[in-house]
C-alpha cells in the first residue's frame, strides 16, 4: 500500500523542483498499455481493499504474466534511467518470488511494526497467505523480502521488500523527471 504514496510524492518533489505537472504527458515511454492489465492482474490476485483475492485461483501463473508483461515494458522504455531503476527492483522481487515458489517471504517482525498483527499471526499459525509466506530460514533470498516496513503510525502503512523500494524510487525519479521536461530539450536518456 506505500505505492499509493509514489505519485503525491513524485508530484510534490516536481513541483517544489520547478516542474509542471502538464510536462508528463512529454515522457517518451512506449507501451504504456500493457502496465494496464500488468496492474490489473496484480489486484485481481492478491487481497489489496479485501480480505481474500478476487480471484483467487491460478495465482502463481497469473502474477508471472503480470511480471511478464511488466518485463515487455521495462525493456521497451530501458533507455530511460529510473526505468533501468524500477527494472532492477522488478528482478530483485521476482527473484525472490522464483527462489521460493511464487511465495514473498515476509518478516513477522516487520508486519507487526507496520500494524499487521493479524497479517503476521496468520503468517506464523499457517506459514503462507496469499502470495506471502513467513521467513524464516527455510526461505530463500530472505534479504529481498518484505523486511522493511512503513511504521503503523503512518496511514497505509505495510511490510515491503528492498524490489518495492527500488520500483518505488524509481517512479519517484520518473515523476520527477517527467515534470522537468525542457520543450526544447526533450528527454531521451539519463
Amino acid at each position: 500500500m506505500f505505492f499509493l504514496y509514489v505519485i503525491p510524492v513524485g508530484l510534490l518533489i516536481g513541483l517544489l523542483a520547478r516542474g509542471k505537472i502538464a510536462n508528463l504527458g512529454k515522457l517518451p515511454l512506449r507501451w504504456v498499455g500493457l502496465l494496464f492489465p500488468a496492474l490489473l492482474i496484480q489486484l485481481l490476485i492478491f487481497p489489496v481493499f479485501t480480505s481474500d483475492a478476487l480471484i483467487p485461483f491460478a495465482t502463481a501463473p497469473l502474477h508471472i504474466l503480470s511480471y511478464a508483461l511488466l518485463a515487455v515494458w521495462i525493456l521497451a522504455n530501458c533507455r530511460l534511467l529510473p526505468i533501468v531503476t524500477l527494472g532492477l527492483g522488478a528482478v530483485c522481487n521476482f527473484a525472490v518470488l522464483a527462489a521460493n515458489g511464487g511465495f514473498m517471504p515476509a518478516s513477522a517482525n516487520a508486519l507487526q511494526q507496520a500494524g499487521l498483527s493479524n497479517l503476521a499471526g496468520t503468517l506464523t499459525r499457517e506459514g503462507a497467505y496469499s502470495n506471502l509466506a513467513l521467513m524464516s530460514a527455510d526461505t530463500r533470498l530472505n534479504l529481498l523480502g518484505d523486511l522493511l516496513y512503513v511504521p503503523k503510525w503512518i496511514p497505509l502503512s505495510a511490510a515491503f521488500s528492498i524490489g518495492d523500494l527500488l520500483i518505488a524510487l524509481a517512479l519517484v525519479w520518473l515523476i520527477v523527471k517527467g515534470m522537468r521536461i525542457n520543450e526544447k530539450r526533450p528527454i531521451e536518456a539519463a
